[in-house]
Protein backbone atom coordinates (compact mmCIF):
# COMPACT_ATOMS: atom_id res chain seq x y z
CA UNK A 1 0.00 0.00 0.00
CA UNK A 2 1.38 3.70 -1.06
CA UNK A 3 1.49 6.03 2.03
CA UNK A 4 1.13 9.53 0.82
CA UNK A 5 1.51 12.52 2.97
CA UNK A 6 -0.95 15.20 1.70
CA UNK A 7 0.59 18.94 2.69
CA UNK A 8 -1.40 21.70 3.16
CA UNK A 9 0.12 25.46 3.08
CA UNK A 10 -2.61 27.39 3.60
CA UNK A 11 -3.75 29.10 6.89
CA UNK A 12 -7.06 28.57 5.84
CA UNK A 13 -8.63 25.24 6.63
CA UNK A 14 -11.49 23.94 4.22
CA UNK A 15 -9.79 26.78 2.06
CA UNK A 16 -9.84 26.32 -1.93
CA UNK A 17 -5.82 25.01 -1.14
CA UNK A 18 -7.40 22.33 0.74
CA UNK A 19 -10.47 21.34 -1.08
CA UNK A 20 -7.96 20.99 -4.07
CA UNK A 21 -5.57 18.77 -1.87
CA UNK A 22 -8.42 16.55 -0.07
CA UNK A 23 -9.40 16.22 -3.70
CA UNK A 24 -6.33 14.73 -5.31
CA UNK A 25 -6.02 12.49 -1.64
CA UNK A 26 -9.20 11.51 -2.42
CA UNK A 27 -8.34 9.77 -5.36
CA UNK A 28 -5.28 8.42 -3.91
CA UNK A 29 -7.55 6.33 -1.33
CA UNK A 30 -9.79 5.22 -4.11
CA UNK A 31 -6.74 3.14 -5.51
CA UNK A 32 -6.11 2.01 -1.96
CA UNK A 33 -3.21 4.68 -0.67
CA UNK A 34 -3.02 5.28 2.71
CA UNK A 35 -3.45 9.39 2.82
CA UNK A 36 -2.43 11.09 6.09
CA UNK A 37 -3.06 14.54 5.97
CA UNK A 38 -1.15 17.78 7.80
CA UNK A 39 -2.05 21.29 8.08
CA UNK A 40 0.62 23.68 8.37
CA UNK A 41 -1.77 25.98 9.90
CA UNK A 42 -1.97 23.64 12.80
CA UNK A 43 1.54 23.26 13.23
CA UNK A 44 4.27 24.80 15.23
CA UNK A 45 7.25 24.91 12.67
CA UNK A 46 10.02 27.24 13.21
CA UNK A 47 12.09 28.99 10.79
CA UNK A 48 15.82 27.12 9.55
CA UNK A 49 18.54 28.96 10.69
CA UNK A 50 21.28 27.26 8.57
CA UNK A 51 23.48 25.65 11.52
CA UNK A 52 23.21 22.03 9.54
CA UNK A 53 23.63 20.18 13.25
CA UNK A 54 21.73 18.24 10.90
CA UNK A 55 24.27 17.34 8.60
CA UNK A 56 26.69 16.37 11.93
CA UNK A 57 23.93 14.65 13.87
CA UNK A 58 20.85 13.70 11.74
CA UNK A 59 18.75 15.47 14.08
CA UNK A 60 17.16 19.18 14.01
CA UNK A 61 18.22 21.79 16.51
CA UNK A 62 14.49 23.27 16.62
CA UNK A 63 12.18 21.52 19.14
CA UNK A 64 8.90 21.93 17.02
CA UNK A 65 6.46 20.01 15.04
CA UNK A 66 8.79 19.78 12.36
CA UNK A 67 10.91 16.81 14.10
CA UNK A 68 7.76 14.77 14.43
CA UNK A 69 7.02 15.12 10.72
CA UNK A 70 10.45 14.28 9.32
CA UNK A 71 9.80 10.76 10.18
CA UNK A 72 6.38 10.71 8.26
CA UNK A 73 7.83 12.11 5.08
CA UNK A 74 10.68 9.25 5.09
CA UNK A 75 8.40 6.54 5.37
CA UNK A 76 5.88 8.49 2.81
CA UNK A 77 6.26 6.63 -0.85
CA UNK A 78 4.96 10.62 -2.19
CA UNK A 79 4.20 13.85 -0.51
CA UNK A 80 1.70 16.25 -2.14
CA UNK A 81 2.52 19.73 -1.26
CA UNK A 82 -0.43 22.29 -1.83
CA UNK A 83 -0.28 25.96 -1.15
CA UNK A 84 -2.25 29.20 -2.57
CA UNK A 85 0.05 32.01 -4.54
CA UNK A 86 0.90 34.83 -1.91
CA UNK A 87 2.82 37.63 -3.16
CA UNK A 88 3.78 35.49 -6.22
CA UNK A 89 5.26 32.80 -4.30
CA UNK A 90 4.16 30.10 -1.64
CA UNK A 91 2.34 31.09 1.92
CA UNK A 92 4.87 31.62 4.66
CA UNK A 93 3.46 28.29 6.37
CA UNK A 94 5.12 25.91 3.28
CA UNK A 95 8.20 27.93 2.78
CA UNK A 96 9.06 27.39 6.61
CA UNK A 97 8.01 23.90 5.95
CA UNK A 98 9.83 23.71 2.12
CA UNK A 99 13.51 25.64 4.34
CA UNK A 100 13.32 22.72 6.83
CA UNK A 101 13.94 20.34 4.25
CA UNK A 102 17.40 21.26 4.67
CA UNK A 103 17.61 18.54 7.14
CA UNK A 104 17.37 15.91 3.70
CA UNK A 105 19.88 17.18 1.80
CA UNK A 106 22.57 16.22 4.39
CA UNK A 107 24.63 13.01 3.27
CA UNK A 108 22.75 10.82 6.23
CA UNK A 109 19.60 11.81 5.24
CA UNK A 110 19.58 11.89 1.67
CA UNK A 111 18.43 8.79 0.91
CA UNK A 112 15.28 9.28 3.41
CA UNK A 113 13.72 11.92 0.44
CA UNK A 114 16.04 10.90 -3.25
CA UNK A 115 13.72 9.38 -5.45
CA UNK A 116 10.13 10.04 -3.82
CA UNK A 117 7.25 11.78 -5.91
CA UNK A 118 5.70 14.55 -5.50
CA UNK A 119 2.49 16.71 -6.92
CA UNK A 120 1.94 20.50 -6.12
CA UNK A 121 -1.57 22.13 -6.11
CA UNK A 122 -1.17 25.85 -6.09
CA UNK A 123 -4.62 27.94 -6.29
CA UNK A 124 -4.49 31.51 -6.71
CA UNK A 125 -6.99 34.48 -7.14
CA UNK A 126 -5.51 36.08 -10.38
CA UNK A 127 -6.76 34.71 -13.81
CA UNK A 128 -3.69 34.73 -15.35
CA UNK A 129 -1.84 31.11 -15.15
CA UNK A 130 1.86 32.40 -14.85
CA UNK A 131 1.06 34.12 -11.48
CA UNK A 132 1.47 30.77 -10.36
CA UNK A 133 4.96 30.64 -12.11
CA UNK A 134 7.81 31.34 -9.45
CA UNK A 135 5.95 29.07 -7.02
CA UNK A 136 5.67 25.93 -9.36
CA UNK A 137 9.61 27.07 -10.52
CA UNK A 138 10.56 27.05 -6.68
CA UNK A 139 8.91 23.34 -6.37
CA UNK A 140 10.31 22.34 -9.29
CA UNK A 141 14.02 23.38 -8.47
CA UNK A 142 13.33 22.62 -5.10
CA UNK A 143 12.55 19.03 -6.37
CA UNK A 144 15.24 18.60 -8.49
CA UNK A 145 18.02 19.20 -6.20
CA UNK A 146 16.68 16.64 -3.89
CA UNK A 147 16.21 14.04 -6.66
CA UNK A 148 12.55 13.96 -5.95
CA UNK A 149 9.96 13.23 -8.93
CA UNK A 150 7.39 15.74 -9.67
CA UNK A 151 4.91 13.63 -11.37
CA UNK A 152 1.75 15.84 -11.46
CA UNK A 153 0.38 19.68 -11.11
CA UNK A 154 -2.39 21.30 -10.90
CA UNK A 155 -2.48 24.95 -11.21
CA UNK A 156 -6.18 26.61 -10.53
CA UNK A 157 -6.21 29.93 -11.42
CA UNK A 158 -9.12 32.52 -10.44
CA UNK A 159 -10.15 31.17 -7.34
CA UNK A 160 -10.02 33.50 -4.03
CA UNK A 161 -12.80 33.52 -2.14
CA UNK A 162 -13.48 30.43 0.12
CA UNK A 163 -14.73 27.38 -1.95
CA UNK A 164 -14.73 28.93 -5.07
CA UNK A 165 -12.68 25.88 -6.35
CA UNK A 166 -15.85 24.31 -5.70
CA UNK A 167 -16.98 26.26 -9.40
CA UNK A 168 -14.71 24.27 -10.97
CA UNK A 169 -15.39 20.76 -11.26
CA UNK A 170 -13.25 20.25 -14.32
CA UNK A 171 -9.86 21.53 -11.91
CA UNK A 172 -11.61 19.22 -9.25
CA UNK A 173 -11.65 15.87 -11.89
CA UNK A 174 -8.26 16.59 -12.57
CA UNK A 175 -6.91 16.32 -8.91
CA UNK A 176 -9.19 13.41 -8.36
CA UNK A 177 -7.11 11.36 -11.47
CA UNK A 178 -3.91 13.13 -10.72
CA UNK A 179 -4.42 11.46 -6.79
CA UNK A 180 -5.10 7.97 -8.32
CA UNK A 181 -2.36 8.26 -11.29
CA UNK A 182 0.23 8.84 -7.82
CA UNK A 183 -1.31 5.77 -5.75
CA UNK A 184 -0.52 4.01 -9.19
CA UNK A 185 2.66 4.83 -9.44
Amino acid sequence: MKKILAVVGSPRKNGNTHILVRKIAEGAKAKGAAVEELLLGELSIKECDGCHRCWKTESCTKKDDMCGIYPKIAESDAIIFGTPVYWYGPTGLMKLFIDRFVYFNSPGNRGKIKGKSAVIAVPFEEENPKAAHLVVELFQKSFEYLEMKLVGKIIAPGVSEKGDILQKPELLARAYKLGQALADR
